[in-house]
């Protein structure tokens, strides 16, 4: 069976679905194939923050910046990898994204005005007003499309319900010590216990499934095709331009002829485990990494790409967006990956090898942390590290997968996801970590965090930093003492929240041949896409930040749109 179309988007993730709702916005016939039974990707098990240099919301609350400080920024950042032509067109089209979806489209934003950028020490570094979020949804809005939405990520929900970072995390920390807290946490309960009762799923949506769902309901109501258990198998060419591709389904394969291309949007290669071995040195066999995103992001848009004579861009710093990960032991033997993003600023916390010595300040960024753990561990000697906090800590923050009080602490210790002991020895012995190391370095740090200071790796030292801290900790939201046991620790070892390599584009988001000339009629977006960041970290959200912009930039691009889609002066770099 053949069937035709003006654009077919491979991927339903946060870039594709920008993708497919810009064209459709433009008067393009649009599917989207997704290979998973389920729409939204790695998005929805993301934070769902997008980096939107100078965009509209951070304008209209009075956060007014000199145009050229994030390029500025990013070239301090990338150094030699600094692409100038798509780093400009993302900075250039970032705002105007952020603008067509909040008013064309039922993507709504929440502002992320006090979110710094995370190297507050280079030129250009924003204090705040560069991310934005998907505003919190009501999953009831998508009516029967809400049983095509991936759930929320087990590690990081609360009982299935996802949780937004800024004051609705910050309610659920402090609910055992603020009234007002306690009764935001209650509320949102109360409302969870009820949708599970009626729905059978978290109907509060926040963070990236919030994003998804708002990208679902907006391209079903431009006439999008949203076909689920969809894999794309082969592209098809003619001419050196990309026709359409094979789509299997289950009455068997189909052919989708697309009038003005294909789009790459498969979410990257985080378990391609082939690809890993090739591209991560720290996992010679691919299993020595543990990745966030879904089983289903193997690779299939690079696979795709190269088959038509794409390139995969492997120059960058770092083929991988790192994160610090542990690993969940659950009942039946399945083991979950909890990402480290929150607790490592907390005041009272630091990260050893196995020798007990720190390596990183651990509130500068997760990838940061990973980073420095690749560089640090001895060559022969398995990379992972110890996060170690004492009992007030604990309750006071969690630590890991184990949630601060009320929550019990116990099961955590007894599935051995944690490791405990009465004193610091104790808990070295238990880690395997050395114990004079250990202690010598508890002593050290403790010394100088009772005067809330940090001069051997100078927590607290930046916005960033300090953001992540506790506002109530001073003088240095990011330190305090380690002194008060029982001790707790949990391993963490190398993960990602998805992948930087990726193929080659240009501008456009074209797909680039080896002689560095456009594919015609084929676009790669997302992590599919080589990141613009060059392999490394310089903000929050910025991965789904270019993902978002490059997604509009496409859609735009497939439909030869010139005009842009609104007026909104905020949006005007």
């Amino acid at each position: 069976m053949e069937e035709i179309c003006d654009l077919l988007v491979v991927g339903s993730g946060a870039s594709g679905l920008s993708a497919a709702v810009t064209a459709a916005y433009h008067g393009l016939n649009v599917i989207v194939a997704e290979k998973e039974a389920v729409i939204g990707g790695a998005t929805c098990w993301s934070g769902g923050w997008i980096w939107a240099p100078l965009n509209p919301l951070a304008r209209r609350a009075g956060v007014r910046e000199d145009a050229s400080a994030p390029r500025t920024y990013l070239e301090h950042e990338l150094g030699n990898r600094f692409d100038p032509a798509r780093i400009d067109a993302f900075l250039h089209h970032a705002p105007r994204m952020v603008s067509f979806f909040e008013r064309q489209t039922a993507l709504k934003f929440a502002d992320g005005n006090a979110i710094a950028d995370i190297h507050g020490d280079q030129p250009g570094a924003g204090t705040g007003g560069r991310s934005v979020a998907a505003a919190p949804y009501d999953g009831r809005e998508l009516g029967p499309l809400i049983k095509l939405l991936r759930d929320t990520m087990r590690e990081t929900a609360l009982m299935g319900m996802p949780i937004m970072a800024g004051k609705d995390l910050w309610a659920f920390l402090t609910a055992t010590r603020s009234l007002t807290s306690f009764l935001h946490v209650t509320g949102r309960l109360i409302r969870h216990l009820w949708d599970l009762t009626v729905h059978d799923r978290a109907m509060q949506l926040v963070n990236g499934v919030a994003l998804v769902a708002r990208l679902m309901r907006s391209a079903h109501d431009l006439g999008v095709e949203l076909r689920v258990s969809a894999p794309v198998i082969r592209l098809l060419s003619e001419d050196g331009r990309v026709t359409g591709a094979i789509m299997r389904t289950s009455e068997g394969e189909r052919v989708i002829r697309a009038r003005r291309g294909v789009v790459l949007a498969a979410g990257g290669f985080p378990n391609d485990l082939e690809r890993r071995r090739e591209l991560f040195p720290h996992a010679p066999t691919g299993r020595e990494h543990w990745t966030l995103p879904p089983h289903g992001t193997s690779g299939d848009g690079l696979r795709l790409g190269e088959s038509v004579g794409g390139v995969v861009d492997t120059t960058l710093a770092a083929a991988g967006a790192w994160c610090p990960v542990s690993l969940v032991p659950y009942r039946g033997g399945s083991t979950g990956h909890f990402p480290h993003i929150i607790d490592r600023g907390k005041p009272g916390v630091i990260g050893v090898l196995a020798n007990g010595r720190r390596f990183v300040n651990e509130a500068h960024g997760y990838y940061d942390y990973v980073a420095a753990m690749l560089a640090a561990v001895p060559k022969g000697e398995e990379v992972a590290s110890w996060l170690i906090c004492d009992h007030r800590f604990q309750r006071r923050y969690g630590l890991g997968h184990s949630r601060p009080a009320p929550m019990p602490v116990f099961p955590h210790v007894r599935s051995g996801y944690l490791k405990t002991g009465r004193t610091i020895e104790d808990l070295a012995q238990a880690c395997g970590i050395d114990p004079k190391g250990l202690r010598a370095t508890v002593d050290e740090y403790n010394l100088h965090a009772r005067r809330g200071k940090d001069p051997v790796f100078g927590r607290g030292s930046t916005p960033y930093n300090r953001n992540q801290g506790d506002p109530r900790q001073q003088p240095n939201p990011c330190v305090a003492p380690i002194e008060r046991g029982p001790f707790y620790a949990v391993k963490v070892l190398p993960g990602s929240f998805g992948t930087f390599a990726g193929l080659k584009t240009n501008e456009n988001a074209q797909v680039l041949d080896d002689a560095g000339k456009p594919i015609s009629g084929l676009y790669s977006i997302g992590t599919d896409m080589a990141s613009i960041m060059g392999g490394y970290y310089p903000a929050g959200g910025i991965n789904l930040g270019p993902a978002m912009t490059f997604g509009y930039i496409t859609g735009r691009h497939a439909a030869g749109a010139t005009d842009f889609e609104t007026d909104d002066p905020d949006a005007v770099v």
